[in-house]
Parts: C-alpha cells; sequence; structure tokens
C-alpha cells in the first residue's frame, strides 16, 4: 500500500514537473517570438527611414538635372568644371559661382590625414591591446580609448579650434591657423576608437593554434605578429580602416570649428580648406527654399552619399578578397 502510494506521488511530482516545464518552454517561444518581431520591425522602420531620407534628398537635388529655372544659374556640369575665376564656391556673389570640386578636395585632404594619423595608432594599439598587455592592462585601455566615441564631436571640434591649431601651427609653422592638418588630426581623434575597436576584435579572434604552430616552427613572436597573425587579422582591420574612412567622410562639427572654411583648391594641408559637410551644415540653414543654392546644396548631399557608397561598396570588395585570399570567405 504504502508502495504504491509513493508510485503514485512519484508520478504525480513527475506530471508536474513535466507540465512545468512544458509551460517554461511555451513561455521561452513566447519570448523568442515576441523578440524576433520586435527586431524585424526596429530593421524595417530602419531600412524604411533610410529610403525616406534617400528620396527627399533626391527630390530636393534632382532641379539641378531637370529644372530649367534652376538651369539659369547653374547645371550639374557647371559644378565640376571651372567657371569665370577658376574653381570657386561663392554661391552668394553677385554672378553666384557654384564650384564642388574645391569642397571634394578639401573632403578628401581632411580625411586623408585622419587615416594617416588614426589608422596606424589604431591598429598599434590594437596590436599592443591583444597581444602584449596583460588581463588588467588590457581591461583599462580598451574601455579607455573606446570611451573617445562618447565624447561629443562638437568638443573636439572645439579642442582642434582652441588647443590643437595653435600646437600645430607652432609645430609645422603653417600658414593658416586653422587648416587640413589641424582638422584632419583633430578627426582622428574621432574615428580611432572605430578603427581600435574593430581591429582589437579581429585580432582576438585569430586561433591561439595559429601563433602557437607560428612559435612551434621556430619563429619569433615578432616574426609571428607580422607574418601570421596580422595577415590573419588582415579582413576585419582592412573593414575597420573602412569604417573609419566613411566616419571621417561624414563628420560635420569637427571639420566645420577646426578647417577655417576657406573653399581654396590647393594641395597644402597648411592652408585652409573646406568641406562638403561643413558646406551644408554651415548654409543650408540660411538658404532660400527653393532656390538654385538650395538645390546644389542638395545634391552635394546626394553626391557625399554616392561617394561613402562607393568607398563602402570597394571596401567590402577588397575585404571580400582579402577573406578568399585566406580561404574564410562565405
Amino acid at each position: 500500500m504504502a508502495m504504491t502510494q509513493g508510485v503514485l506521488s512519484r508520478s504525480k511530482h513527475e506530471d508536474a514537473s513535466a507540465a512545468k516545464a512544458g509551460s517554461l518552454k511555451r513561455k521561452a517561444r513566447v519570448g523568442e517570438r515576441v523578440a524576433e518581431v520586435a527586431i524585424l520591425v526596429v530593421a524595417l522602420v530602419s531600412i524604411a527611414a533610410v529610403l525616406l531620407i534617400l528620396l527627399y534628398v533626391g527630390k530636393e537635388a534632382l532641379p539641378v538635372i531637370t529644372s530649367p529655372e534652376v538651369h539659369k544659374e547653374v547645371t550639374f556640369g557647371a559644378l565640376f568644371a571651372p567657371n569665370d575665376g577658376g574653381y570657386m564656391w561663392q554661391p552668394v556673389s553677385e554672378t553666384p559661382k557654384y564650384n564642388a570640386v574645391p569642397l571634394f578636395v578639401g573632403s578628401l585632404k581632411v580625411t586623408l590625414v585622419s587615416l594617416l594619423f588614426a589608422a596606424p595608432l589604431s591598429i598599434g594599439g590594437a596590436l599592443f591591446a591583444s597581444e602584449y598587455a596583460g588581463k588588467r592592462l588590457r581591461e583599462v585601455i580598451k574601455p579607455a580609448i573606446e570611451l573617445l566615441a562618447g565624447v561629443p564631436s562638437v568638443v573636439v571640434g572645439f579642442f582642434a579650434l582652441v588647443v590643437l591649431a595653435t600646437w600645430v601651427q607652432k609645430a609645422f609653422g603653417t600658414e593658416h591657423r586653422l587648416n587640413a592638418l589641424v582638422a584632419g588630426i583633430g578627426l582622428a581623434f574621432a574615428i580611432c576608437p572605430i578603427v581600435f575597436s574593430v581591429s582589437e576584435d579581429a585580432l582576438r579572434a585569430v586561433p591561439d593554434s595559429y601563433r602557437t604552430a607560428a612559435i612551434a616552427m621556430g619563429s619569433t613572436r615578432a616574426q609571428m605578429l607580422v607574418r601570421v597573425v596580422l595577415p590573419a587579422a588582415g579582413p576585419g582591420i582592412a573593414a575597420a580602416i573602412v569604417l573609419g574612412l566613411g566616419r571621417a567622410i561624414g563628420e560635420t562639427m569637427i571639420v566645420l570649428l577646426a578647417t577655417g572654411n576657406a573653399a581654396l583648391l590647393d594641395a597644402s594641408l597648411g592652408h585652409s580648406t573646406r568641406t562638403i559637410t561643413a558646406t551644408i551644415a554651415q548654409e543650408l540653414g540660411e538658404v532660400v527654399v527653393g532656390s538654385a543654392h538650395y538645390h546644389v546644396l542638395f545634391m552635394l548631399g546626394a553626391l557625399l552619399f554616392l561617394s561613402t557608397f562607393v568607398v563602402n561598396f570597394f571596401g567590402e570588395r577588397i575585404v571580400y578578397r582579402m577573406r578568399k585570399r585566406l580561404g574564410v570567405a562565405s
């Protein structure tokens, strides 16, 4: 009798446990489904927002190509052809001159200077943090560098305007206090956290077996890093540089404060310059809606987006080729 009661008790307990487990599984499935739907909604909203922005920018830029009224002042071809005074951007002069070449050259100079400073420092820092630093030191270095990403760009721009410009002029004897060199170095502070973080993750993702095999074959630690670890992490490092490049091209406040905003067409890094983003930010708020100047600014925005798209496309192709060469392309 007692044995029968024990069996019944265990059976009831097992049934209750099974029912509880089934209830937990159903709740888990419901939670997963809700999370999937939420992620899908967020993704669709993000895609829709990007498409709407592109459609609006394209609609406002299109009159530069199609509108006879806008063509009385500027055409699309005139944005890249020399005007009476050469390549000049003077949209509010008595005879407006819309030439985007100085703006593209200014953006290119600032971006290249920022990458020349940020890429070696960031990759070197990532290499030290992943390969040489101890666990405690790494836990200090990585958050400290990534903390720079949280500093507002206007603060970095103000630092470049007030402090960095004076240092650069004293060190290099530049003709203009605010110039492409100052803006590029200031912009490097903004893209360093991105390049460092992605590069460090790529280096740490290299399997330890690669390092062990290289050391076992007689390589020194430096040879192992240069010939094995860096090539294996190459696609991730290349992706980091592409991300930094995209961040540099689209930056506004730092270049607005630190370049001097003079649309000069020359190759000197010590002269003031002007970028596309700074031009749009400075002039769009005061331009007459529907004017030729208004539509040209939107055309600059569309061209900037196209440039970023092309850079990202070729960057992805380079990363893909590197991964394919290493035998890890998907």
